[in-house]
């Protein structure tokens, strides 16, 4: 199976945040996910990021590939 890392929006109209899910590849955004590793906040200053770091690198590892939005995210 192909998985990739990708943002999934949550919030209201107007407020988003985000869930950094890892998920198959094949399926949209807001499908249902394998794991979650954090969230993101776009709306604090500054930006607010959770990530689990243990559980990122062992999907990493396994082979998951990131999204655009997660690869932008981690060059801030």
């Amino acid at each position: 199976m192909a998985a990739t890392i990708k943002l999934m929006r949550t919030g209201k109209k107007g407020m988003p945040s985000y869930r950094i899910v890892v998920i198959d590849k094949r399926k949209k955004r807001s499908g249902n996910y394998l794991d979650k590793l954090g969230f993101y906040n776009p709306l604090t200053n500054p930006a607010q990021i959770s990530l689990d770091q243990a559980k990122f690198d062992a999907w990493v590892n396994k082979g998951a590939q990131l999204s655009e939005g997660i690869k932008k995210l981690l060059k801030k």
